[in-house]
């Protein structure tokens, strides 16, 4: 990922060096200007952590504006296997050099994801960063097998009348991350259409506070 792509950042709300790193992951057709805003109020329940929402590295190719971190032109589960996959690596390189930079272990590194960035989240956290503290999936699917366990603690949030992925795609995702042994809390809002209610920023504030309120 290029410097350009790094896109919009916000805290520490307490101040000083951060203590742990939250990552937020747009879906299609959107940028990291569409999740920073969850920065301020998440930053209440991690006082000590730097929220970065970047920009994923390719333009839309459905639509004339945003962005996205593979294509979805062709949405058989092999093909968005395989985009998660070839995406995964710059990513998981991206966050790596943050946290690093930061001076912090993985064990002080959440990943957050709406839609298609839920999609890379959950590649990115179960394979590659294996040791990250959480993983916030929202609105999204699984792209990839899961891995057996220990790893991240996940929370999985959907909508029941999502009608742009199915609430029953996390539904599978919750089945396989439980059957590898892995921590997993699941919300499914009902009424709720392809978007983040004030329920799942509240369960989103939670898994944060649990996973990363305590200074390494």
């Amino acid at each position: 990922m290029r410097d350009e792509e790094e896109g919009p950042r916000w805290g520490p709300a307490a101040g000083g060096a951060p203590k742990a790193l939250v990552v937020l992951l747009h879906g299609v057709g959107a940028d990291g200007f569409d999740l920073i805003d969850l920065a301020p109020g998440w930053g209440k329940a991690v006082p000590g952590a730097l929220f970065i929402a970047p920009h994923a590295p390719e333009p839309c190719d459905l639509a004339p504006y945003g962005r996205q971190w593979f294509s979805l032109q062709d949405r058989r589960p092999v093909a968005i296997a395989a985009g998660a996959d070839a995406a995964s690596g710059a990513l998981f390189a991206w966050i790596d050099g943050q946290r690093l930079a930061l001076g912090l272990g993985w064990d002080r590194v959440a990943v957050m994801g709406f839609s298609q960035g839920a999609m890379m989240a959950l590649r990115v956290g179960l394979h590659q960063a294996r040791g990250a503290a959480a993983i916030l999936a929202y609105s999204g699917a699984l792209p990839c097998p899961v891995p057996p366990g220990p790893g991240p603690a996940v929370l999985i949030v959907h909508g029941e009348d999502d009608e742009v992925v199915p609430p029953g795609a996390s539904r599978n995702a919750l089945a396989a991350i439980e059957s590898a042994g892995l921590s997993v809390e699941a919300a499914f809002r009902p009424g709720l259409a392809h978007g983040i209610d004030e329920a799942g920023i509240s369960l989103g504030a939670l898994a944060l506070q649990k996973a990363l309120a305590a200074s390494p």
